[in-house]
């Protein structure tokens, strides 16, 4: 007997997971009970290596993962199947349950961030950097590496939170800032903090980055019996 995916608002997750196989055409896509009502919170990893989510309406099947393009393939021929599972390949840690806001920011002002560093990658391209000509993939990752935002909390006035452009991309080029004309993004964008997580929570969804450990490397210690 095969196991029905459990959404109700296919329209809803539709449009997410297609603009995620437009990024990558094998992504995974992770469907978890939402912690409110019967809502399926619809995990993804994008190519910036940070987290997406989008939180739509039906209990789902549980906690699975499945090819968000073989789920989007079941919508689009209205069928209610789930995909195989492939649990054992999402290998990505998830944000805590709970988080704190730290700040509100505009959303046109992350949109016009997203904007700027396209232009700069393209200007790099063309002309290159200092008369010198420099590798795509080394601009791409220059510009996502850099700290687009910087917001320092009250209360931890020693612990600022930094956004990268990673997350600034992540949240534009998932729509979930919506249509510029849009009455909902207006809403403004919440910049929280769970941890060593960071996430950018738009109208439409969330992107999430976590800060990579630090390591410690010690040196070695040779003792005299091996």
């Amino acid at each position: 007997m095969s196991v029905g995916h459990g959404i109700v608002d296919v329209a809803d997750a539709g449009a997410f997971l297609a603009r995620l196989v437009r990024l990558e055409r094998a992504a995974l896509v992770r469907l978890r009970p939402a912690a409110v009502g019967a809502r399926t919170a619809l995990w993804a990893r994008l190519p910036w290596e940070v987290l997406a989510v989008r939180t739509v309406a039906g209990a789902g099947p549980g906690d699975v993962t499945v090819a968000a393009g073989q789920l989007l393939a079941e919508f689009a021929a209205g069928r209610a199947d789930l995909p195989a599972r492939r649990d054992a390949q999402w290998r990505w840690a998830l944000p805590p349950a709970v988080s704190r806001r730290v700040e509100t920011m505009p959303g046109g002002e992350l949109r016009r961030l997203a904007e700027a560093a396209a232009g700069t990658l393209r200007e790099a391209a063309e002309h290159g950097v200092g008369g010198r000509a420099v590798g795509q993939r080394v601009l791409r990752d220059a510009l996502l590496d850099h700290v687009a935002v910087v917001v320092t909390p009250d209360d931890e006035p020693d612990r600022p939170v930094e956004v990268t452009q990673r997350m600034v991309q992540g949240l534009v080029r998932m729509g979930f800032l919506g249509a510029s004309e849009d009455s909902a993004a207006g809403d403004g964008v919440q910049v929280r903090a769970a941890g060593r997580w960071v996430g950018l929570v738009g109208p439409y969804g969330a992107i999430w980055s976590q800060k990579a450990t630090d390591l410690v490397v010690r040196p070695s210690v040779t003792h005299p019996n091996g």
